[in-house]
């Protein structure tokens, strides 16, 4: 072409110029440019500059963009486009900033598409801070941000699965309003994205709103975005939110299907609420929503867990009536039930006929269906027997139980050891625990909190504190910060062996670490330092816990008083008596246990309580008016230990663990010559058929013989002997012949 006199023009050369240099021959093609006398201008750079992008050679795309300003060929937009898009396609993320930086102030707006684009590359980055600097980026250059690129954003603040941090989900919070304010609604993913990262930070109100904003701009949410949000409640332990917005489900006109129904039933069964979850249970089969074996196991696990085999059964007789075969999550569920209502045996049966094994005929019911295809064990099989088994102090059925598992090539997880550890720990076998840990360790599993509390629990209580000590060094070394157990253990074992001053230095050191003393600790420490006379730092304790928010309860109520009355301050224990029945008094059993409930089991024991709990579906205040009444009589302060009886006495089922009250209160009566009183007394205690003590007897003849009632000692003598009363002579009471 040159030697026939022909140039090439404009065009021609720009497609030449473009070709070289997407073949990275860009010096070739100035050569060629300068060989044509050609004046390069911004269409032929900008042409150039497309082909290194292509190339990827963007720091000579770079250069051209100085090599344009130093001939004159000013950069326009379609410039800057076409280099912003290259880098945007070989994902150059860091040269698209600076790009936008240069071209923006220079008045080259990058087109509305490559916003978008850029966008939804930078939320892809994470790099979300700059991914919504260029939504404010596309108002000042006159665009208005529409529904494609809000949702991008919004989908790539909060689409992963991990929920976002704080200032990521701030981000989206304003990009939502400023979306609200543009008139543009969220997509359907989006909603049940955006509301589920809501429910993640307790923003549960706010996700609430969400879906009425969007129901109230034309979005019609279906079940599955219902379902997400109420999942989200449910576990966060929201149920009556769950609950609520279940409810608004149906009066919208969506229809819940098995998944919505299940995440119910499946919460509520676990908060206890097993007769709302049965209703919904019986509403789904009325509409047609057929249940699967993930909805009948949560409802037979929780019939089993209330002890209500009988219903447990029909609803597994019901789950393979309609087809629904169970699995090994049913299975373990099962197991796990019937250890909880302490049915190990039975629920060792299943477990070894899971096993191939023979059964029991009482457990063949779980079998028929799969009798030829068992359901092999897996590890939380495995780990809901040992628990159950260690909860039953059977830790060397739960020894074998570990190696077992091993041998059928399931391996095991940190919760079996550490159920396994504190089993052990609980019966005194340290040792063996110690090998567990030991063997927990080898298996490349780092000893937690929970592991760690077991064995300092079990080592203040033996009494080994050196030893313990060790243990809470192993552990701040490994940077496993003990929590508020961890610590309430270790001051309950200092106080149990005399060791205050220690046990209120690590109370101190444990708030300055930030773990906060619960009830538990305040009570534990209280105890403590009332045992050693040490009662105006009890009360000091008591006034602290109060003001930090950490309210008294049953326990710590009756262990103070306790401590009053044996230190002889009547009028104060009388007071806290007064104070805890306005502030605290349980009216059932199960509150009782709610309270009870962290609680170091030989703590209660030594108060009394668990004997009064077991006996009695009174209120559990009975060991507390024991000594109060008991203290009183001892000062001689009669009408007030008579006051307390009368109190005490309506809440009495029984007179269990109260009989001794009864004597002492016809004793000190009859001695004082109130033998009108004390008669009422015997009278109240024969109406419950109860057979006083010989010496109840005795005292109430001393006290008529003191007011010279001799007809009455006579009568009273008299009906002793034909009462056919065989003395115990060892126990000084009576039984009936």
């Amino acid at each position: 072409m040159l030697d026939s006199g022909f140039r090439m023009d404009g065009h021609t050369l720009g497609c030449f110029a473009y070709s070289l240099c997407k073949s990275g021959k860009w010096r070739e093609a100035l050569v060629l440019i300068e060989s044509e006398e050609f004046l390069p201008d911004t269409v032929l750079y900008t042409k150039m500059i497309a082909g290194l992008c292509e190339a990827s050679l963007f720091d000579e795309a770079m250069e051209f963009l100085d090599r344009m300003r130093s001939s004159s060929s000013i950069p326009n937009v379609v410039t800057y486009n076409v280099l912003l898009s290259g880098c945007l396609r070989k994902r150059q993320l860091g040269r698209c900033k600076r790009i936008i930086s240069m071209m923006i102030p220079e008045g080259c707006y990058p087109g509305h598409q490559i916003f978008v684009a850029l966008v939804h590359a930078f939320c892809n980055l994470k790099d979300y801070s700059y991914a919504y600097k260029l939504l404010k980026k596309m108002v000042k250059c006159g665009y208005r941000p529409g529904y494609v690129v809000y949702n991008v954003l919004l989908g790539g603040l909060c689409g992963n699965e991990e929920f976002p941090g704080s200032d990521v989900l701030e981000l989206a919070e304003n990009t939502y309003n400023e979306m609200l304010d543009a008139g543009v609604i969220l997509n359907k993913v989006n909603v049940a994205n955006f509301t589920r990262c809501l429910c993640g930070a307790g923003k549960f109100e706010k996700a609430h709103g969400i879906i009425r904003e969007m129901m109230s701009k034309g979005f019609i949410p279906d079940c599955s975005t219902y379902s997400k949000v109420i999942s989200f409640l449910c576990d966060a332990s929201k149920v009556d939110k769950a609950f609520t917005l279940f409810e608004e489900m149906k009066s919208n006109g969506v229809v819940p299907d098995v998944y919505t129904y299940t995440i119910l039933i499946d919460s509520f069964c676990k908060a206890g609420l097993i007769e709302q979850a049965c209703r919904w249970f019986d509403e789904m089969v009325r509409d047609g929503c057929a249940p699967n074996v993930v909805t009948y196991t949560a409802l037979i696990h929780a019939h089993l867990k209330a002890k209500k085999l009988s219903r447990a059964n029909q609803l597994f007789e019901s789950m393979l009536s309609e087809g629904c075969s169970p699995n090994v999550v049913t299975y373990t569920a099962l197991i796990d039930g019937h250890c909880k209502t302490g049915e190990i045996e039975k629920a060792c049966q299943i477990y070894l006929k899971m096993r191939g094994n023979p059964s029991l005929a009482d457990i063949n019911m779980y079998f028929r269906v799969c009798e030829n295809e068992l359901t092999e064990p897996n590890v939380f099989t495995y780990g809901a027997l040992i628990d159950g088994l260690c909860k039953a102090h059977k830790v060397r059925e739960a020894r074998e139980l570990l190696d077992a598992m091993s041998v059928a090539g399931c391996e095991p997880n940190q919760i079996v050891y550490d159920a396994l550890i504190d089993g052990l720990c609980k019966v005194g076998k340290l040792d063996e625990a110690q090998e567990v840990f030991a063997k927990m360790s080898e298996s490349g599993y780092c000893p937690n909190v929970y592991t760690y509390s077991s064995l300092l629990d079990r080592l203040f209580k033996d009494k080994r504190l050196d030893l313990a000590l060790k243990v809470l060094t192993k552990m701040l070394e490994n940077s496993c910060i003990p929590n508020v157990v961890t610590y309430t253990e270790m001051i309950d074992g200092l106080c149990k062996v005399g060791k205050n001053d220690e046990a209120y230095r690590l109370l101190v050191m444990m708030e300055e670490k930030g773990c906060h003393p619960n009830v538990v600790t305040y009570t534990a420490i209280i105890d403590g330092l009332g045992k050693a006379g040490n009662i105006n730092k009890c009360f000091e304790l008591f006034e602290q816990m109060r003001s930090k928010g950490c309210a008294p309860n049953f326990v710590t109520y009756g262990v103070l008083i306790n401590h009053c009355c044996a230190a002889g301050l009547l009028d104060d224990a009388y007071k806290l008596l007064g104070e805890m029945k306005l502030t605290y008094w349980p009216m059932h059993v199960a509150g009782y246990r709610k309270v009870i409930e962290g609680f170091n089991r030989d703590f209660i024991v030594s108060l009394g309580l668990l004997d009064d709990m077991g006996t009695s579906n009174s209120v559990p205040l009975v060991p507390v008016y024991n000594v109060l009444i008991d203290n009183f009589v001892k000062a001689g302060r009669l009408e007030v230990a008579l006051d307390l009886h009368e109190e005490i006495r309506s809440s009495l089922i029984s007179l269990a663990g109260y009989k001794t009250v009864y004597a002492s209160l016809i004793e000190s009566l009859s001695l004082a010559g109130k033998v009108d009183k004390a008669f009422e007394l015997y009278a109240d205690l024969i109406k419950q058929g109860d057979i006083p003590k010989l010496s109840t007897f005795v005292y109430l003849i001393r006290g008529l013989v003191k007011v010279n009632k001799w007809d009455e000692v006579l009568q009273l003598s008299d009906s002793l002997c034909q009462m056919n009363i065989v003395w115990v002579k060892d126990e000084g009471t009576a039984i009936k012949g």
